[in-house]
């Protein structure tokens, strides 16, 4: 019978070190991901991902395999499977899933160029390229709850996502998306995290109190925003939310018009705060708690 050891072996094997946007040099001998790279892109320790192939840890909490399935780019299919062999239930139905379709990885490791931040459908940050990191800064200090973009939105400090101020040039973007958590509520309405999020907020907040009770329903499409940033100083980029059909992961991008100074200010952050081994150097999961 096969255990979660010899699954992540497998699929570790058949990932192609260009799927996670790694380089694949001559002279290679794995094919697959290393070890050490499953272990980063899931934010583990290579002690507890060599510990569970061979068998040695046996009781992975769900936030790790959840955060190992999506490195391994598993499918659906896959990753309850996953969640099977490691004794707990996989997700349920009507919850916000975590999980990152393979072909929305793919696509993000190769758009290394933009910042693109790879949200659920709570608007909990789950992965980021390293221009993400670069313009916004980079996230992967905060715990998890914190990586939440309503909860930078409407509290601020300490659950804000980005490491300097940004202003909001469209002041509907608030008001769009408390209606598109709404929807995202009606979408799951299982999911503890979400009604527990929504519960929070209108208890702390009264501005977000206050856009609740209008009712409005609908989905955060589009924004114009400017970054304070400490090294070119302002930058101004449209940020568009893509979403796939199937998938409640969102993908939202930052970008500039070509030729604009803004422009020339992304690309010189990618390439220096990009080459600075920023933590999020490819585009993993949410980091769960070293194991």
């Amino acid at each position: 019978m096969e255990d979660l050891g010899t699954a992540l072996r497998r699929w570790r094997d058949r990932l192609s070190p260009l799927d996670v946007g790694l380089s694949a040099r001559a002279g290679r001998r794995a094919a697959g991901l290393r070890r050490e790279e499953l272990a980063d892109l899931a934010g583990l320790s290579v002690d507890y991902v060599v510990r569970l192939e061979q068998g040695r840890a046996t009781n992975p909490s769900a936030q790790v395999v959840a955060a190992l399935c999506r490195a391994l780019q598993l499918d659906p299919a896959e990753r309850d499977h996953a969640h099977r062999l490691a004794g707990l239930l996989p997700p349920a139905d009507g919850v916000v899933s975590d999980h990152v379709p393979a072909g929305i990885q793919r696509m993000v490791a190769r758009l290394r160029e933009f910042p693109v931040g790879v949200f659920s459908a709570d608007w909990r940050l789950l992965s980021w390229t390293p221009s993400w990191a670069a313009l916004i800064g980079d996230p992967s200090g905060l715990a998890e709850e914190q990586r939440s973009l309503v909860r930078a939105v409407f509290t601020g400090v300490p659950a804000r996502l980005s490491r300097w101020p940004v202003r909001h040039a469209d002041p509907g973007m608030p008001a769009a998306l408390v209606a598109d958590l709404r929807t995202a509520l009606a979408d799951h309405p299982r999911d503890r995290r979400l009604a527990g999020l929504v519960e929070e907020l209108r208890r702390d907040s009264a501005e977000f109190s206050r856009l609740w009770d209008t009712g409005a329903v609908g989905r955060h499409v589009s924004a114009r925003k400017t970054i304070e940033h400490p090294d070119v100083g302002d930058v101004t980029c449209d940020c568009d939310v893509l979403t796939a059909p199937g998938s409640d992961v969102r993908l939202v991008v930052y970008t500039a018009p070509a030729g604009s100074v803004d422009e020339e200010k992304l690309e010189f952050l990618r390439v220096t705060r990009g080459q600075r081994g920023v933590a999020a150097s490819t585009p993993g999961p949410a980091r769960p708690a070293r194991s």
